[in-house]
């Protein structure tokens, strides 16, 4: 089982961020971990009109620590008297950058997981990135990315955990075993699917009638559905179900394609690695992933030591 002892949720308390906290607040009291609620302050936020008002955040962020200021977003989810037993804190940090801000965080307070929103933008937009992707490029634990228009996995209501299918994007890179063994972690912990996909380059299957040597697609399928079936210890098939799956083209779209397909509920995928992590004009895979997913993505990195 993963340890996830403390989970960091940045927030502008919009209606959007609190989706994330959603989720932040039911594997916090899954996980029995402490949860840190992060507002990233601008400029404007301290000095001018915000979406909060001015004098709050200016009151908060004197003190240092402004859990008051996060009080309302958590009590929609759970009620006071749970509240009051629960484990948790607010920050407040002026930040000219965000992203630069929570990745600072996270490290400084020893953070095991990061769980935020990201809005989804027009194309044109999200070729410049956003606070999410740069967050997983640079973050030093897991980042879970949640957005709207999602499959959803837990309910609003009773903050209960319903996981049912988890796709892992596997390509034989180190990163990728990281996304594995949380994938393995949670499809254990839910009795949930455990789907194991390994993108080909495109025609490593289906070969043209001439060639002037002999057709290696099917060896390379077998060779990596074999792969596959070897990365997944043999005592996983007693807790859950799993399905390996190959395919070819381009690995954005083929795990897409097939979360789509299979109503999957969590994306876990490794931050780099070959295929997945290599960048592209409009960003990596796992950036395309990330804004085009169908249900909430795990981006699994590796722990950084602690300072």
């Amino acid at each position: 089982m993963i340890n996830i002892r403390r989970i960091l949720c940045p927030t502008d308390l919009s209606v959007h961020s609190d989706q994330a906290l959603r989720y932040a607040l039911a594997l916090a009291r899954a996980y029995q971990s402490k949860l840190i609620l992060l507002y990233c302050a601008g400029r404007n936020d301290l000095a001018e009109s915000s979406p909060i008002q001015k004098s709050e955040v200016q009151y908060a962020y004197s003190l240092g620590r402004g859990r008051q200021l996060f009080e309302g977003s958590l009590l929609h989810f759970m009620p006071p008297l749970k509240l009051s037993a629960m484990d948790w804190d607010g920050l407040i940090v002026e930040a000219e950058d965000p992203g630069e801000s929570i990745t600072a965080v996270a490290a400084q307070e020893r953070a095991d997981l990061i769980v935020m929103r990201s809005r989804r933008r027009p194309h044109r937009a999200a070729v410049l990135g956003s606070t999410a992707e740069s967050v997983c490029r640079t973050a030093p634990c897991p980042v879970l990315v949640t957005h709207s228009d999602e499959r959803d996995w837990v309910d609003e209501s009773a903050g209960v955990i319903s996981l049912k299918r988890v796709l892992v994007a596997y390509d034989f890179s180190d990163y990728s075993e990281i996304a594995l063994n949380y994938a393995l972690s949670l499809a254990q912990e839910y009795q949930a699917e455990l789907h194991l996909q390994h993108v080909l380059p495109r025609h490593s299957i289906s070969e043209p009638e001439i060639a002037w040597y002999p057709s290696t697609g099917e060896a390379a399928y077998h060779k990596a559905a074999h792969r596959l079936q070897k990365a997944v210890p043999p005592e996983a098939s007693l807790w859950c179900k799993i399905r390996h799956v190959v395919s070819e083209g381009h690995p954005y779209r083929e795990v897409l394609s097939y979360a789509e397909k299979q109503d999957i509920d969590l994306i876990s995928i490794g931050a780099h690695g070959a295929g997945f992590g290599m960048r592209a004009l409009f960003g990596s895979n796992v950036d395309r992933v990330l804004r085009q997913a169908p249900c909430p993505v795990l981006v699994a990195r590796p722990l950084k030591p602690k300072q």
